[in-house]
């Protein structure tokens, strides 16, 4: 499996023949050039994680890719696919289950959108969108949110714990990527079997 990370929640998993791009926000970049996509999947609707105004283009360049999203998301999309917390889709030869449903409360009782996280083959690779959804599947490669208005450090290490894969690629970094001090934490106290693997901006790095 091949991961390329292209800023905050925005990552292109390749497994075999499929190419799966998760997240093209606003906070992200790089992606806009990519080609012979087999799937772009959005998580939940908020600006970061699905560009509105850069998506047409890049649906258009991939006219192969099947676009998904979360039933609010998908609303605001044509041609999206909507998906629910059960769902589970075959792309390009690879399973993807939909898990999860909900965005983590962001203060109080905000009324939250709905956030489809996305099992890749049983747990190779998990992207769970804004949420620390725990899937009962053991996940091998986890896409760990570490910053955000919904979230504290004490909130990536306990789920970094709780779901226990054997790496973990901080995303959702936007406002304190690569700072030492949200990192620096996450890798002092996550569980030793755990390996914490930053990736560099748009470098593929096969796992």
């Amino acid at each position: 499996m091949k991961i390329t990370h292209f800023g905050h929640a925005c990552l292109l998993v390749e497994s075999g023949e499929a190419r799966l791009l998760f997240d093209p926000g606003t906070e992200s970049s790089g992606y806009e050039e990519l080609r012979d996509l087999t799937a772009i999947l959005i998580t939940h609707e908020h600006d970061d994680h699905v560009d509105y105004a850069k998506l047409p283009a890049l649906v258009a360049a991939n006219p192969g890719a099947v676009l998904v999203a979360d039933r609010d998301t998908a609303a605001k999309l044509d041609g999206a696919t909507a998906v629910d917390a059960g769902d589970s889709l075959e792309l390009g030869g690879v399973t993807v289950d939909v898990v999860g449903g909900v965005h983590e409360p962001i203060w109080q009782n905000i009324p939250g959108c709905t956030n489809a996280a996305y099992l890749v083959d049983g747990g190779a690779f998990f992207h769970p969108g804004d949420s620390y959804f725990v899937p009962e599947q053991k996940v091998d490669i986890l896409a760990l949110p570490t910053s955000g208005p919904w979230l504290r450090v004490r909130d990536a290490v306990e789920y970094v714990t709780a779901v226990t894969p054997r790496v973990a690629i901080p995303m959702h970094e936007a406002a304190l990527a690569h700072t030492g001090l949200h990192y620096g934490m996450i890798g002092a106290f996550k569980p030793e079997s755990v390996e914490f693997v930053p990736l560099d901006h748009a470098v593929p790095h096969e796992f």
